[in-house]
């Protein structure tokens, strides 16, 4: 059964690879530490994001126009191309790099930061392809308040992909629902 994500996904991507008006702000580097709430498996543990660079308007660009250029094939090899620039982890795990790092003012004050890159695909998934080889995007949003707490979701199997009828694009998710990440903090690096 296809499910898609919330609206706030939807939007969240199409904010994060669409041109702006607003500049987006470069920043510091940044590690951003949360509670992770993992509903479909009823588990819970914590994350750690490192975003050593923001992305840049050119490396946006070059991604809005793989995708709507040659579909979403053409933006998972443009993505994987990209100069990392972070990585998400768990306690127990090495983690993997972080392709595309965007952050903008909130509408309330805070800041919102999306977050794409490729999913890992092991070998058995390379070999076996079960349906979640055709999901090879993960992306979190996360929103921080204007008084440095925040929350968010990751969406760690998730499809890209464009209605051929209405030309939107589409964000759909292999999971039921997109991970939470609660008591998000932040440490600027300097």
């Amino acid at each position: 059964m296809k499910q898609c994500l919330s609206f706030v996904f939807v939007f969240a991507l199409v904010c994060a690879l669409a041109p702006s008006v607003s500049t987006q702000t470069m920043g510091q580097p940044e590690e951003f530490s949360a509670g992770a709430v993992d509903i479909n498996h009823g588990r819970a543990g914590s994350i750690a994001i490192n975003v050593d660079r923001w992305s840049t308007a050119a490396e946006r660009e070059t991604l809005v126009g793989s995708l709507l250029e040659k579909g979403p094939d053409e933006l998972l090899k443009t993505l994987q191309d990209m100069k990392p620039v972070g990585r998400i982890r768990t306690p127990d795990s090495i983690g993997y790099d972080l392709r595309y790092s965007q952050q903008r003012p909130g509408p309330d004050g805070g800041r919102d930061v999306v977050l794409v890159t490729d999913r890992p695909i092991s070998f058995w998934e390379a070999v076996n392809r079960p349906r979640s080889i055709d999901y090879p995007f993960t992306l979190i949003q996360i929103h921080m308040k204007p008084d440095g707490t925040g929350e968010g979701k990751l969406a760690l199997a998730t499809k890209i992909t464009a209605d051929p009828d209405t030309k939107m694009i589409e964000i759909e998710d292999f999971a039921n629902q997109p991970v939470q990440l609660v008591d998000v903090k932040s440490e600027r690096k300097h």
